[in-house]
């Protein structure tokens, strides 16, 4: 990857516009004919044996995978618990000072190295994805691997922006009764300090690599914690880091990976000590929370929960309005932080233009639009993906138990991978104002994350309510995306006031191929960090701008 590539990039944040530096598509016309097949046997190349990275205080090995495919995995990694820290953050800081003096431009070219090297075993990482979280091969391939490298290029793109907005060195010269008064300066980019990554289960990558290489690339060592079913996307990652890192001449152990026997809390453990001074994480708004609230030595970036919803009023097009939520709500199972669940409906219905639609008709157009886009179970599987653990299986089980269900969730078959457990989306239909279910503080069911392909239809009293309840659960809950669709500009002004009131991303009438839950690298921002559900957006110059400081040396300048 060349410095064109850079450039390209950094154009990409200031126009937002479209760029991509890594091909989407799996096709042999852009990777050639042998590259899915060499990947493939790579991955499992893997499977039953000891992946090779070097993670200085670790002691011995530990496997907890289990693929909700049902594909083998029992890879072996080096095991930290928390007597092992002090050795592996030893290990970490040792090559700090040698990183930091390499210089902004060289830690750029470096990264971008690794990037590229990543690139050429996309295969094998979009096959490690796939078997670790569930997602269907396409979506691995792409979230897990080509968006998931965008990423991390643009917030190294933001990154060189912000280290190189000043000088490295300069004279200054004041004017003065004689000869000026000239002083020679030094600004050198100087990092934070040790950076830990803590990784999710469902995109291992794609929620990591943004984090990973702002701090890299602004010189902090960086320890990756994965999380413990969801090792091995970020065991390559870091692999690659480590052989591209030593063959530059730079301590490999910059990038090091923490795996850990699963119930330990090593992150607890990690994110608190002081060498520590970034922490990222994608997870539940608990551990987020506590993070914020105890890793007080540290910079904390979190993406947490929310409840992401959508104002149905009125549309144009009831058939893309109710084929596109149909996409939405069933990619990934709804295992997506952005995914809409509280998709708010007035009593009284909405007017399209098919006439007139009941709150019921809304509930049996979605639900017919789903069971069409998932009636043929090979290719329904291939957008579904497989439920990735034990806690979103019982959510979507128990999905009667929430309200009225429109649409009854059924297991499907897989036709490759027989130990797949898939599920199709529920849809349950609820009343905004029911007490019916609410937990002891009062609560309803929809007003809390229900993460997973389990949606709720809310009956509302007018649009209005529907937006109030936007505005109320997004300061209280949060939530990563918004929808709206009315034919009123009045509508659509009111729901842009409460989008920027609350801090969310808010899609408006979406009835073609853009989806409220996809993001595109270098345009859309993921979070605002201007809600709960995030203190931190992928990827702005917020993003950045902390993991390092600016120090100047100075000293008079020869005449």
């Amino acid at each position: 990857m060349d410095a064109d590539t850079l450039d390209q990039a950094v154009a990409a944040i200031r126009t937002r516009g479209y760029f991509s530096a890594f091909p989407e598509s799996p096709s042999p016309r852009i990777y050639g004919p042998d590259a899915a097949v060499e990947g493939q046997r790579a991955f499992e190349a893997w499977q039953d044996r000891e992946f090779p990275v070097g993670t200085p205080g670790s002691d011995g090995t530990v496997a907890n995978e289990k693929s909700p495919f049902g594909i083998p995995l029992d890879v072996r990694y080096p095991k930290v618990d928390a007597a092992g820290l002090d050795g592996l953050l030893a290990a970490a800081r040792a090559g700090m000072a040698q990183w930091r003096d390499a210089g902004p431009d060289t830690r750029v070219e470096v990264t971008l190295e690794i990037l590229q090297r990543l690139h050429r075993r996309v295969f094998e990482l979009a096959n490690a994805v796939m078997a670790t979280t569930g997602q269907a091969f396409v979506m691995a391939f792409q979230a897990g691997g080509t968006h998931a490298l965008d990423r991390a290029l643009e917030a190294v793109a933001f990154a060189h922006t912000e280290m190189t907005r000043h000088p490295a060195t300069m004279v200054w010269e004041r004017p003065a009764k004689g000869d000026p008064v000239r002083v020679e300066k030094t600004f050198t980019v100087v990092p934070r300090g040790v950076a830990v990554v803590i990784g999710c289960t469902t995109f291992p990558t794609w929620n990591s690599y943004p984090g990973l290489f702002a701090s890299l690339v602004t010189g902090n060592p960086v320890v990756v914690k994965p999380h413990p079913r969801a090792v091995l996307p970020l065991a390559i990652t870091v692999q690659v880091c480590q052989e591209v890192l030593a063959e530059r001449g730079f301590d490999p152990h910059l990038v090091t990976l923490a795996a850990e026997a699963e119930g330990t809390g090593l992150a607890m453990d990690l994110a608190t000590r002081p060498e520590v001074r970034i922490v990222d994480f994608t997870g539940s708004g608990e551990f987020g929370g506590w993070l914020e609230s105890h890793a007080t030595q540290a910079l904390v970036f979190t993406e947490k929960s929310g409840v992401n919803p959508v104002v149905i009023d009125s549309t144009d097009s009831f058939r893309g309005l109710t084929a596109n939520l149909a996409f939405t709500l069933s990619l990934y199972s709804g295992q997506m932080c952005t995914t809409s669940q509280n998709i708010y409906v007035p009593a009284g219905g909405i007017e399209t233009d098919e006439g007139h639609k009941s709150f019921a008709d809304v509930g049996a157009g979605l639900a017919a639009a789903v069971d069409k886009l998932l009636a043929d179970e090979a290719r329904a599987v291939e957008l579904l993906g497989a439920i990735v653990n034990d806690d979103v299986l019982g959510r979507v089980d128990r999905a009667a138990d929430l309200g009225e269900v429109v649409l009854e969730p059924r297991p499907l078959n897989h036709p490759s991978l027989k130990n797949a457990v898939v599920r199709t989306p529920a849809i349950v239909a609820v009343d905004a104002g029911d007490p019916s279910g609410a937990d002891a503080a009062g609560d309803r069911p929809y007003t809390r994350e229900c993460f997973g392909p389990v949606t709720f239809l809310v009956r509302t009293a007018d649009t209005g309510q529907s937006l109030d309840l936007v505005r109320r659960l997004g300061h209280e809950r949060g939530a990563m995306t918004a929808a709206v669709y009315s034919t009123s500009e009045s509508v659509l002004d009111a729901a842009r006031e409460v989008a920027l009131d609350v801090g969310v991303a808010l899609s408006e009438n979406l009835t073609g191929g853009v989806y409220v839950n996809q993001s595109a690298a270098f345009s859309d921002y993921h979070g605002t960090g201007a809600n709960p559900a995030a203190n931190a957006a992928y990827v702005d110059a917020a993003y950045v701008t902390g993991r390092f400081r600016i120090v100047q040396s100075r000293r008079p300048a020869p005449s």
